[in-house]
């Protein structure tokens, strides 16, 4: 499974999906918005994209962190129980 995260900084669901990451013990490549690439480049990879963090998966987007959870939960791959 190849995860592509574009975040951008101060963002508090951005440090989130890192977690999520963390707790899934996934492999993740992330790009920080206006850093590791400009929002105008972004915005024309991605025009369907209304925040961050953003999350492809596969080469699919996935969304922001609402839809990744989701999406590791309905796979097994995290469990919406706290330890």
């Amino acid at each position: 499974m190849e995860i592509v995260i574009y975040k951008t900084s101060g963002c508090g669901f951005c440090n989130k999906i890192v977690e999520l990451m963390e707790r899934a013990d996934l492999p993740y490549t992330s790009y920080m918005v206006g850093e590791d690439i400009n929002r105008k480049e972004f915005k024309e990879k991605f025009p369907q994209a209304i925040g961050f963090p953003y999350v492809i998966i596969d080469g699919e987007p996935v969304g922001g962190l609402t839809e990744t959870v989701k999406l590791f939960v309905e796979k097994g791959l995290v469990t919406s129980r706290k330890k």
